[in-house]
């Protein structure tokens, strides 16, 4: 059977890179037999920033280049991968290959999530599809499940644990009793935290992908600096034990809600979570992403978030959708012009506030005073004695609280904070119920 073979240009030749490169020479003949020969795939340039550095995988040396648009120029390359991360240089390489008419395979969910809209506008325009599968939770095909097996339905909300190493902080938090720093510390020990740890813990990680996912789903391109954001940075193992005695775990949660009249609620941050929901039980580094189809219901796609083989496996799926159809318009062309994203402040929750507060009479009034002032609800108060000291002038006290809009929440707090007897700021965690 004879066969077209697609040149592939490889920007980056790292831990994902290479395992592209080893995924295609162990099963090129595979997926090639398995597209029918209209997905064979071979590497015919690479560009990488070091010639002399050692790497994961041995390809040939003409292979090799240091200069990055030679990955484009090259006439022997029909789709170019982009592997460098960031979003100064890769803008630049992903541009000038739209410009070319070569499709796009990246993994870049920062590059998407800040500059697409320019991205896309150049795909459309130039005919040449941007394939981005690996840019969401690693090997777990969530971007094709999306926009192809859920075509069919009004995707009412995505809930997500999709930063790996978040994940791996809190559960350790969780069931060693570690502090952050100390959970860090043995994250980046095993190899789970990047050097540089702070777009995972800071939840801008994981919110890149929730924006990509939230414009997949919804058909318009989501502004990423209108997106609520908070990290895992604060999160303390006295909240977390608080959180155990109340049956609840810790996640940071990436949430895409469809609301009223079409608006879309969009935000990241860690979250209570009932240790009976499906989420609770993601550990360590993997992620899950659980979808709500009008039609289809409930489904949940769970799977290794990162790392070689996952995040080159999507790679190499997304290779094979371009070179099947390496002029189609597929990949992502926005059909909404617009969309209305929720302001943070009119999301409405359950909440877990913790006071600190000096032990005194009338506190647990004057807290609840304030907060029926502003007509929010309590649901439960929680203010357990310390065994080792029953005397401590200073306890910590939990208030659970109803369903109430979050700016209403905050100027409420804003006024228990003048408080005398309070000791530091409150401390919040919406109280999900997916």
């Amino acid at each position: 059977m004879s066969c077209t073979i697609s040149g592939i240009g490889l920007a980056g030749f790292g831990t994902v890179g290479s395992g592209v490169w080893q995924i295609l020479q162990e099963h090129g003949g595979l997926i090639s037999s398995r597209s029918q020969g209209s997905a064979a795939l071979e590497i015919r340039k690479i560009a990488v920033r070091d010639l002399a550095k050692k790497r994961d995988a041995d390809a040939p040396a003409e292979l090799f280049t240091t200069d990055l648009m030679e990955v484009v120029n090259d006439p022997a390359v029909d789709i170019v991968v982009e592997l460098i991360g960031g979003t100064d240089a890769a803008f630049d390489l992903v541009a000038a290959a739209l410009r070319a008419g070569k499709p796009v395979v990246t993994g870049n969910k920062a590059l998407l999530a800040e500059r697409g809209a320019e991205l896309f506008a150049l795909s459309k325009e130039h005919k040449a599809p941007i394939h981005f599968e690996a840019a969401v939770a690693g090997g777990i095909p969530i971007i094709k499940a999306v926009q192809e097996s859920l075509v069919g339905n009004r995707i009412e909300s995505i809930a997500g644990i999709i930063n790996g190493t978040s994940n791996y902080i809190l559960q350790r938090m969780t069931e060693a009793g570690l502090g952050y720093p100390e959970a860090l510390k043995e994250a980046k020990d095993l190899g789970y935290a990047e050097a540089d740890e702070t777009l995972d813990v800071n939840g801008w990680d994981a919110a890149h992908k929730a924006i990509l996912l939230g414009s997949l789903a919804h058909g318009f391109l989501i502004d990423y600096k209108e997106v609520y954001v908070r990290g895992i940075e604060k999160v303390t193992p006295l909240d977390i034990k608080f959180a155990s005695d109340l049956g609840y775990v810790v996640k940071l949660l990436s949430l895409v809600i469809e609301r009223d009249h079409g608006a879309i609620e969009i935000r990241t941050q860690p979250s209570f979570l009932s240790q009976k929901h499906i989420l609770a039980s993601v550990h360590g580094v993997f992620n899950a992403v659980a979808v709500k189809g009008d039609h289809l219901g409930d489904s949940l796609f769970y799977g290794r978030g990162a790392g070689q083989g996952p995040t080159a496996s999507s790679v190499v799926s997304d290779l094979v959708e371009a070179a099947r159809n390496s002029r189609s318009d597929r990949g992502f062309i926005p059909y909404q012009e617009s969309g209305k994203l929720v302001e943070i402040d009119e999301t409405s929750t359950s909440y877990y506030v913790r006071f600190s507060v000096t032990d005194q009479p009338g506190v647990i009034a004057n807290i609840a005073s304030i907060l029926a002032n502003h007509e929010i609800g309590i649901s439960g108060t929680h203010s357990p004695v310390d065994a080792d000291n029953p005397d401590a002038a200073f306890v910590e006290m939990v208030f659970l609280l109803h369903k109430c809009p979050f700016g209403q929440l905050k100027t409420a707090l804003a006024e228990v904070e003048a408080l005398d007897c309070l000791t530091a700021r409150p401390v919040v965690f919406r109280i999900e119920t997916l």
